[in-house]
């Protein structure tokens, strides 16, 4: 009887473990199916060389994929204008791309896994990001302090 009683509770534990399992990834999903679509940048926020926050001439593309894949295109309409940090960090001459694999943290973080970039040192980073989604509006920001970039996008 005692030992029924054992294997009906590592049953128990083991049905719950997974129920709590697949909520978190229907959760997870459910963040994640926000995302999922292409977005078309509407602005970017970076320093210029005195440090003031600026508005960027650019245009740029970016699109989630429902199996958890996301990429980015950005293009600086003049390449040579600026020298934000942000840009020899993520572009080069003028113009920024990458792509990988993406998590949904929460309600106010995602990470972006990068598989491939333009700029080879981002390649085997994980980014932390921050975001901002509202309705068909997203705006996304590094959480790291030292970086004052912002970039908002919108889906049609």
């Amino acid at each position: 009887m005692k030992k029924l009683f054992c294997l009906g509770l590592v049953a128990l534990i083991c049905l719950t473990a997974a129920a709590r399992l697949g909520a978190q990834d229907r959760a997870d999903n459910t963040l994640r199916s926000r995302f999922v679509g292409a977005w078309r940048l509407v602005w970017l926020e970076e320093p210029d060389a005195d440090g003031k926050i600026q508005k960027v001439d650019c245009t740029g593309l970016l699109v989630y994929t429902s199996d958890g894949h996301m990429s980015v295109q950005v293009m600086y309409r003049n390449a040579q204008a600026g020298s934000g940090a942000a840009r020899v960090q993520y572009a080069q001459g003028g113009y920024e791309a990458s792509f990988g694999r993406f998590d949904v943290s929460d309600a106010h973080t995602f990470t972006f896994h990068v598989e491939g970039a333009l700029v080879r040192t981002l390649v085997g980073k994980d980014l932390k990001r921050s975001y901002e989604l509202s309705g068909n509006h997203l705006i996304v920001k590094s959480p790291d302090p030292n970086e004052h970039w912002r970039v908002a996008w919108e889906r049609d």
